[in-house]
């Protein structure tokens, strides 16, 4: 069975008959009802704690009814509804951690004022305070979406499976800059949607199943996801994040630099942070005014200056340790940034 299925099995349950009171319909979708009024969600009062999922489905091209679930939940049930297309829900932030996966179609959503449109096999990852609106479609999409608690994202973020890239604006922008507001749109590159969608449905079966060791299990998933989204998908930053989170990227690489200097390529950037090659130049260049090239060699230098004073080592071996095997090629940058050889410094 396929992860389209599984939504569309969970959300084809008989309808259940609510009373309009009742807190189920609002949660699991509240159309608009006022353009000043700012709604707040919260962590639902489930038995699963620190994970959930919440299915939408408007899988029928033309018939104008919204079906929805929960997992995990004690008594299955579906909630359903009519809806024009092209509403929206009331503009609303969470006090969880929200992921939404597109399954089938695309989804719409207005965040941080601008309409942007999910397609088929990306993902948004929300912050807890980021205001957002979604779009009802009579354009047979269902979605996913996966509300993390942010006890339950600490744990993941602290295993550290995902790149340097991602944990620099999970940890520093989800986590801790919580007067901004923020996003994360995923696009997969080649293949990446089959892992997603087999992790996925995964999580969505286990939620549903929901026993003593479900927590472990989702737990478990919820480290894969986040590992392919790190190595198998793009990721964009929200325009008020980007200023932001150029120096905390500027920092993650140089410091990767400084640990790997004696090694380090720029494939090396590129595998690591998933960035262009020419992104690497552009960073470094604007915040310390050199090349990446220029930047390595002086880091290089540095090094050589401090094992010529602090060590016994002959000047072949220092220059080896730092990275130029060519002594020749070593000597001569060495005595153009410092004036002298290696072996008269050494002296001084």
């Amino acid at each position: 069975m396929s992860l389209l299925h599984l939504c569309h099995q969970i959300t084809n349950l008989e309808p259940v008959q609510l009373p309009q009171e009742h807190e189920i319909g609002p949660r699991l979708m509240c159309p608009e009802y006022s353009l000043s009024v700012q709604d707040v969600k919260t962590y639902p009062p489930i038995n699963q704690d620190r994970m959930f999922a919440l299915c939408w489905n408007m899988g029928t091209k033309g018939i104008r009814r919204f079906y929805a679930t929960i997992k995990p939940s004690a008594t299955p049930f579906c909630y359903s509804c009519s809806f024009i297309p092209g509403s929206r829900t009331q503009l609303h932030t969470h006090d969880y951690l929200e992921l939404a996966y597109v399954v089938e179609g695309e989804f719409r959503q207005k965040i941080l004022g601008n309409d942007i449109v999910f397609k088929k096999g990306e993902l948004c990852l929300i912050d807890k305070n980021c205001l957002h609106q979604d779009y009802l479609t009579d354009d047979a999409a269902v979605i996913l979406f996966i509300g993390i608690a942010n006890e339950m994202f600490v744990e993941i973020m602290d295993e550290n499976i995902t790149t340097q890239r991602i944990i620099s604006f999970l940890q520093s922008a989800l986590l801790k800059q919580k007067s901004l507001q923020q996003y994360l749109h995923f696009r997969p590159r080649q293949n990446a949607v089959a892992a997603m969608e087999s992790s996925l449905y995964s999580l969505l079966l286990e939620l549903n199943t929901s026993d003593r060791a479900s927590f472990y299990i989702c737990k478990g998933l919820m480290i894969r996801i986040f590992r392919l989204l790190s190595t198998e998908y793009e990721f964009s930053l929200s325009r008020e994040l980007r200023q932001t989170m150029t120096w905390v990227v500027f920092e993650e690489v140089t410091a990767y630099i400084q640990q790997h200097y004696a090694q380090i390529t720029i494939h090396d950037l590129v595998t690591t942070f998933h960035f262009q090659k020419d992104y690497f130049n552009r960073l470094i260049k604007l915040r310390t005014g050199l090349t990446y090239s220029e930047y390595v060699q002086q880091i290089r230098l540095s090094q050589a200056e401090f094992l010529l004073k602090t060590t016994n080592q002959s000047i072949e071996q220092i220059a080896d340790s730092i990275g130029y095997h060519n002594k020749g090629y070593f000597y001569k940058i060495f005595k153009e940034k410092y004036h002298m050889t290696p072996s008269r410094y050494r002296k001084l």
